[in-house]
């Protein structure tokens, strides 16, 4: 029986997907569940598995071809046996790349047909080449990267693009004088889709951006009082992530219109809270969202949180958690970040902006003390949001954090 391999649905507000490097080849034997190739939308990475046990009959989408939903990618034959070059290309026969074949175990089976050629030209230990891609697969890149490390000559064919799940190179460092080296290299998709949305941003919202500090105190001595306790019955470490989406939530609420959007020559409010948490990985910043947020626990919020940052890294986020929220929190202090001015995510109308703790001299009842302070700022689109309001929602933040027992009686 013939199986037709398509292309996942994909969300709405995905319109098509690149296709990376595929991991099995005409002729080959494959199992159920056994990934064929990696599809790059603008928001994540999707693994194409194959559907029912058989023999790749045909490829019909190529490396770096542009997809739809449920368009064909490949064949399966159910009943077919694998031919001879496949067998003798999967097992890398000593013959033909004899440093291969002596160690092809489990870093062979992770190499795409387009990767294993280029091990196979160069004679190289497959399981000596650090995997940066999804579950530590082999890329182009990095057998390049290897090359360069290893003083190796350049592939046999440097013009042939290479599209990695982690990094894109097409061509080779050049050498444009003495000691001055450039090297080409095109966006992914994230980033190309990342930077129109931003120009887009900047070009259609009326941005303006607020500034206040708070004194993270109160939050850092309710953190120091109940983190152990707070630990061992939830599991989760108690960060200031979760005091941060909780003070969002109750300022939210008191303005709604932070939580807005703009729609045509409407405004529509939105009578839930989906806060996007912005998530730094490899391919570029993502924000993953919590979903009716109001209703979560503090524990719930740091556990959805530590679980979106692993999978960031891991690329295993899905289309769906990666789409919608009605107000995004960034924060930039992890990088050392002491003051920025967020841009809004699109169709939000507003963004908040967190930053380094610092140890700062303040002034308190007339005197002047050392406290740990955090730069605030919140970035709106004026068009609906007016200064007054933007301000209150920021000092409200402010003002529930400083103290956090607000939260608990919503005030």
């Amino acid at each position: 029986m013939l199986i037709e391999v398509k292309v996942p649905v994909l969300a709405e507000s995905v319109p098509d997907a690149t296709l990376l490097d595929w991991y099995k080849q005409v002729g080959e034997r494959v199992e159920r569940g056994d990934n064929l190739i990696d599809l790059e939308t603008d928001k994540v990475t999707l693994e194409v598995a194959a559907p029912e046990a058989g023999v790749i009959k045909e490829i019909r989408k190529q490396t770096g071809d542009v997809v739809l939903t449920d368009d064909i990618l490949a064949v399966i034959d159910t009943e077919g046996t694998a031919t001879a070059t496949a067998s003798s290309a999967a097992a890398a026969p000593a013959e033909e790349a004899p440093a291969a074949a002596a160690d092809s175990g489990g870093g062979a089976a992770k190499l795409g047909p387009a990767v294993r050629k280029l091990v196979d030209e160069h004679g190289l230990d497959a399981n000596a080449i650090a995997g940066t891609g999804k579950d530590g697969r082999v890329t182009k890149g990095d057998v390049l990267a290897h090359l360069d490390k290893a003083d190796a000559p350049a592939p046999a064919a440097p013009s042939e693009t290479v599209v990695g799940v982690e990094a894109n190179v097409t061509e080779r460092p050049q050498e444009i004088g003495e000691g001055r080296v450039e090297e080409r290299v095109p966006m992914t998709r994230l980033r190309k889709r990342a930077a129109e949305r931003l120009l887009g941003a900047q070009r259609d919202n009326a941005l303006l951006t607020t500034f206040n500090e708070v004194n993270m105190q109160p939050v850092m001595d309710l953190r120091n009082r109940f983190k152990g306790e707070f630990e061992e019955r939830y599991g989760v470490r108690l960060g200031f992530m979760s005091f941060f989406v909780k003070a969002a939530v109750e300022a939210l609420k008191k303005f709604p219109v932070v939580n807005a959007s703009v729609d045509g020559d409407d405004i529509l409010y939105h009578g839930y809270f989906d806060v996007g948490v912005a998530v730094g990985s490899e391919r570029g910043l993502v924000v993953p969202i919590l979903r009716d947020v109001d209703r979560m626990p503090f524990a719930e919020v740091e556990r959805r949180i530590r679980d979106f940052g692993e999978r960031a890294r891991d690329g295993k986020l899905t289309i769906d958690e990666l789409t919608g929220g009605t107000f995004t929190i960034s924060n930039g202090g992890v990088y050392g970040s002491l003051v920025s001015t967020p841009i809004i995510n699109p169709p939000q109308s507003a963004i908040l902006g967190m930053h380094k703790i610092q140890d700062r001299p303040v002034a308190e009842n007339g005197e002047v003390v050392i406290r740990p302070m955090m730069y605030l700022a919140l970035s709106y689109d004026h068009r609906i949001i007016d200064g007054r309001e933007a301000v209150q929602f920021l000092d409200t933040i402010r003002r529930t954090l400083e103290d956090p027992t607000r939260m608990l009686l919503a005030i």
